[in-house]
């Protein structure tokens, strides 16, 4: 049986294999420290959860509108409007099964095939693929550690060409826990606006940044770049929903939202009713001063973590200045990513992701988002194995 190319061309996640490897040996008795982990390990706050439950016992069960139903979608125009002086009308957003689905729904409608979208690298794993499934070229942008993998001016505007119609933005980003500044993304978007690209913005962890660093919309600056922009987020990193899988689109484009609508009433319906009002909960009430102490806690972590990792002899790093993320440069250790990663959870008991999944294979990515113990304990592994291991560290 030949399968279509393009599911032939879909490349297996790491994240995924080393997070089951991780788990498998967790299940066989092994003492495993999970670094690799791409959710919060907070729990669903309480009254969302009873948001669920009324939800349940009140019938809230059958179909909704394929887009999302109203007061969901009046609760993020009114979220976007605070949080991100971004004015969306209800009929200018569309609620999807979490944020990667609104993604794979705006390529879909965007792209066709001898389009580019471009994307800077280090990037999240599932953006080269899911262009890839909606017929376009991935334009890879490469960033350094020196600009805190942050595009510039310069850098985009060289990386494009005639072909590009999109350039998917993350800030704060994952792999890297990059914070775009307002003047940052005002180049970007003046380059944007001269050459007519859409920028598909990523902004699912905002709330997570350290610091005093702020997230800012990128849709927000100006007039132009807002209605070039397509805003994507969601409620499963803010408020420790991963398996909620709700997130959102809002887009000043009545024929996208359309397209949109079209695609999604056709390939998953609508999402899930219970889920939608569980996020409606949230959005409405978003309990500041828990999120605060979320956010205190994991810049705790993450300093932890960047303590113990910058005595480690051949190991580098960038601050992260959001998410819960440490991208690690191991270019020192004579080994690539994978065979890193492999052998860190087979000989260590560590599970973290090989950098390749994000197009740097001299990096490994850390999630910090498990506890101060689990932390500790880790990085004093990763420390005795890198160091006993000295042969492999470049001198």
């Amino acid at each position: 049986m030949n399968l279509a190319r393009r599911a032939a061309e879909i490349t297996p996640s790491l994240t995924l294999e080393i997070t089951s490897k991780a788990s498998r040996m967790k299940e066989e008795g092994h003492n495993v420290v999970n670094f690799a982990s791409g959710e919060p390990d907070f729990d669903t706050p309480e009254y969302i959860k009873e948001a669920a439950i009324c939800a349940i016992k009140e019938g809230f069960t059958k179909y909704t509108p394929s887009t999302g139903y109203l007061k969901l979608k009046e609760v993020i125009s009114a979220k976007l409007k605070k949080d991100n002086r971004l004015t969306f009308s209800p009929s200018q957003i569309v609620v999807s099964s979490g944020a990667k689905h609104a993604l794979y729904n705006i390529l879909q409608v965007l792209c066709e095939r001898g389009d580019e979208v471009a994307i800077a690298s280090p990037y999240w794993v599932s953006y080269p693929q899911m262009i890839k499934l909606a017929g376009a070229r991935v334009r890879i942008i490469e960033t350094c550690a020196e600009n805190k993998f942050k595009l510039d001016k310069k850098s985009l505007a060289c990386g494009i060409t005639g072909k590009t119609k999109a350039l998917i933005l993350n800030s704060p980003g994952n792999p890297t826990g990059c914070v775009y500044s307002r003047q940052e993304l005002a180049q970007i978007a003046e380059v944007a606006i001269r050459h007519n690209l859409y920028i598909i913005s990523d902004e699912i962890y905002e709330k997570l940044t350290f610091d005093g660093k702020r997230h800012i919309s990128c849709a927000s600056l100006n007039k132009k770049i807002y209605k070039r922009t397509i805003v994507v987020n969601g409620v499963s990193k803010t408020y420790a929903m991963t398996g909620w899988r709700i997130g959102y689109l809002a887009c000043a484009s009545q024929k996208i939202i359309e397209a949109v609508g079209n695609l999604q009433s056709h390939s998953t319906s609508n999402p899930c009713s219970i889920s939608q009002r569980a996020a409606h909960e949230a959005l409405k009430d978003p309990r500041e001063k828990q999120l605060r102490q979320m956010v205190k806690e994991l810049q705790s972590r993450r300093d932890c973590m960047l303590r113990a990792l910058s005595k480690i002899a051949g190991l580098s790093f960038v601050k992260p200045e959001g998410t819960f993320y440490v991208f690690c440069n191991i270019s020192r250790v004579k080994l690539d990513s994978i065979a890193f990663a492999r052998r860190l959870l087979k000989e260590a008991g560590i599970a973290v992701v090989p950098g390749i999944a994000f197009g740097r294979d001299d990096y490994i990515r850390l999630s910090f988002a498990t506890s101060m113990e689990q932390i500790k304990e880790g990085l004093r592994r990763l420390k005795d194995w890198v160091e006993n291991k000295g042969l492999w560290v470049t001198q």
